[in-house]
């Protein structure tokens, strides 16, 4: 993975590149307060995940869920297998624009390039006017745009921001099929943050397999009065029907009623993560 060496004093964050992506603005919103910041770009998510694990960046920036197509299910799955912490969270606006090089015509497009939930995001708009195109999924939008300097008689479904950096065209703007569309991202970090006063915590674990587990395992949060925001499972990927469970709540894991609940709720698990605790966002 080629990363370039910052400057000494630099705070260091990795993102989903290329250039041009939401990743790229969740990061750059979620760090604008900061001074000295060095940004750098991976391939892939299990990139950002390698580059602060080696400590070749302070933070990483991966995105975990988005408000149509659900969770980002390799980033769920690398936060329950690596040994990596969530410091903080950010929500960036996602709109799809219909992107070509300036030297293709609209009514020559054969092929649409995009990342897959950029695709499915805009499905309707995609078979009213190209029903016969074929997809290709890359890793993110921008490099989709990006793509478009070698492809021919193709569009690509990505920002207005990547469309300036790569020098093509938009043909048509905010195409998605629905238009109030955010991508929740993770600040991935080797530590979480101190408590705030105002704090989330996420966690994974999976359950012993018998009646009334995820029942007696809720029941500490239920009566100590801690606001679960969210709850999904994911297959283990150990066992056919075993289930692994991602679990968000109200406060820091340090708060004394937190902690007391997830030590009665522990003893219920046959494994459980806590993956970090970080401000909320406002």
């Amino acid at each position: 993975m080629p990363i370039l060496k910052p400057k000494k004093g630099k705070v260091t964050v990795a993102y989903l590149g290329p250039e041009g992506t939401f990743s790229e603005q969740a990061a750059k919103k979620y760090f604008s307060d900061r001074k000295n910041v060095f940004y750098f770009e991976c391939s892939t998510i299990p990139e950002v995940f390698e580059a602060v694990e080696k400590g070749k960046a302070g933070y990483g920036v991966v995105p975990v869920e988005n408000s149509i197509e659900g969770s980002v299910n390799l980033t769920l799955d690398l936060l329950y297998q690596k040994n990596l912490r969530i410091a903080g969270e950010t929500t960036q606006k996602i709109e799809h624009n219909l992107i070509v090089n300036p030297k293709t015509k609209g009514l020559n497009i054969k092929v649409i390039v995009s990342h897959p939930q950029a695709i499915a995001q805009c499905r309707k708009f995609l078979a009213k006017k190209f029903p016969k195109a074929r997809f290709i999924e890359v890793e993110s939008t921008a490099l989709a745009v990006k793509k478009l300097k070698t492809l021919k008689n193709a569009a690509a479904i990505g920002s207005i921001h990547a469309a300036k950096i790569y020098g093509m065209k938009v043909l048509a703007e905010n195409i998605g099929d629905v238009k109030n569309n955010l991508t929740r991202f993770f600040i991935l970090a080797k530590k979480d943050s101190k408590p705030t006063g105002n704090d989330k915590t996420s966690l994974m674990f999976s359950l012993k397999h018998e009646p009334g587990a995820l029942f007696r395992f809720l029941k500490p949060f239920a009566e100590k009065n801690i606001n679960l925001t969210k709850i999904e499972s994911r297959p283990s990927k150990v066992k056919p029907w075993q289930y692994i469970f991602l679990m968000e709540f109200e406060g820091h894991r340090l708060d004394k009623k937190c902690l007391e609940a997830l030590r009665e709720a522990k003893k219920l698990c046959e494994k459980l993560r806590v993956l970090g605790s970080y401000p909320k966002q406002t």
